[in-house]
């Protein structure tokens, strides 16, 4: 790998950071999702809107900037990791004073902030299966100034003894490189239009994901129903067809009527779009 100038990784760490935003915006825009937020309104949400969302994802750009700088062509240690927690935190309290104390991306920092390290640890120049492989080994380290506090989503893979956010990224994105980047890809190669395509790697995601919080907010009858509504739409032909738009038409009116949204795939989601961008062929001069 050639050395760069302190301005280019400057560049590419702020690229990287853009990037991230974008995910998060484009992820909350993308309609209509089943539940949650999106340009047609509230979704299963009180307290979250559109607006909200993105000012969360502008007021994160200078933690995935720090954590960029911070973690540039660093191996995984403790040490890194614990900055990266360290930073993490931080964006957190950015995040709650941007939105007035609503939790909007919590999950998202998790998984996000994860990956802009991994691919800054890379230099930017990394395939997807190498970032998300890095950014296992980095969550799997312990931080030891962790809160020991039990978030809403932790209880409930405690109560449900199913695998949360934290095993997602340990086991390097499952999800996201088993079932969404090949569904956004096949999806795209088969004619379907980008919003549609996007909104297919969400319905392969909330195929099989233990998603908290839906369990938080519906139980199992809520994760069945998501499961089996999100399979509906893929074998129907996706998001493409009038019968898979049918079936997603459905399994929105589902999750309202339990009053659940797949926050997790949302996350999720948006981690896919992030990988996309930073390793696809258009992307190689990170």
């Amino acid at each position: 790998m050639k050395l760069l100038s302190q301005t280019q990784t400057e560049a590419q760490a702020s690229q990287l950071a853009t990037i991230a935003r974008d995910c998060l915006t484009d992820e909350a825009r993308l309609s209509p999702k089943p539940g949650l937020v999106d340009s047609r309104g509230n979704g299963a949400h009180q307290d979250l809107t559109l607006a909200l969302m993105e000012r969360s994802a502008h007021s994160l750009v200078p933690t995935f900037l720090a954590l960029a700088r911070h973690s540039w062509l660093r191996p995984a240690d403790i040490a890194l990791r614990e900055t990266v927690g360290r930073l993490g935190r931080d964006g957190e309290q950015q995040m709650m004073a941007a939105t007035g104390g609503v939790n909007t991306h919590r999950g998202a920092i998790w998984a996000l902030g994860l990956l802009v390290s991994a691919a800054a640890m890379h230099g930017g120049a990394a395939s997807a299966d190498q970032l998300t492989r890095t950014a296992a080994a980095l969550a799997s380290l312990p931080d030891r100034a962790a809160p020991k506090l039990f978030s809403k989503g932790l209880k409930a893979t405690h109560r449900y003894q199913v695998p949360g956010a934290r095993e997602e990224a340990q086991q390097a994105f499952p999800h996201v490189m088993k079932l969404a980047l090949p569904q956004l890809l096949t999806s795209r190669a088969t004619g379907a239009s980008e919003s549609e395509a996007r909104l297919d790697a969400l319905m392969a995601i909330m195929t099989s994901l233990s998603d908290t919080c839906v369990l938080s907010r519906a139980g199992m009858t809520g994760l069945k129903a998501m499961q089996q509504g999100a399979r509906a739409v893929l074998l129907s032909g996706g998001c493409r067809t009038a019968g898979g738009q049918k079936a997603l038409a459905q399994l929105d009116q589902r999750m309202l009527s339990l009053n659940a949204s797949p926050g997790g795939a949302a996350d999720l989601l948006a981690a896919t779009l992030f990988i996309d961008r930073v390793c696809s062929p258009e992307h190689s001069y990170f």
